[in-house]
């Protein structure tokens, strides 16, 4: 029986926004324009309103230029655990008290039929 481990993330950048008082995506663009970052409307809208699969480092060093935010209030990294298909396991991190975000690090071992008794 294998763990497996995920890792998920929070594309924040819509709330980094509103902290920011900037609550259209088209205000987003000449900013970015004068930046070197040239998007269109539906791809900058996409980036605000979505989460993106992939970002080119440009676009989010720009993003971070003009928010003035580090790059860990725009992306939040987490770990996400699951336990194999067989194992009698919860199914949602929350279950198992680990919260979105805080590290998680725990050595396991284990243990084959015969080990049990």
């Amino acid at each position: 029986m294998s763990e497996q481990r995920r890792i998920g993330y929070r594309w924040n950048l819509r709330t980094v926004m509103a902290q920011r008082n900037l609550w259209k995506t088209t205000e987003l663009m000449p900013l970015l324009r004068s930046r070197g970052i040239n998007l269109s409307e539906s791809q900058v809208y996409r980036l605000v309103t979505s989460t993106p699969e992939r970002i080119p480092a440009r676009t989010f060093a720009a993003l971070c230029d003009i928010l003035d935010c580090s790059p860990n209030e725009l992306f939040e990294p987490y770990v996400e655990m699951r336990a194999a298909a067989s194992a009698n396991a919860p199914r949602r991190s929350e279950d198992l008290g680990l919260k979105p975000g805080d590290p998680v690090a725990y050595r396991i071992r284990l243990l084959s039929d015969d080990e049990e008794s």
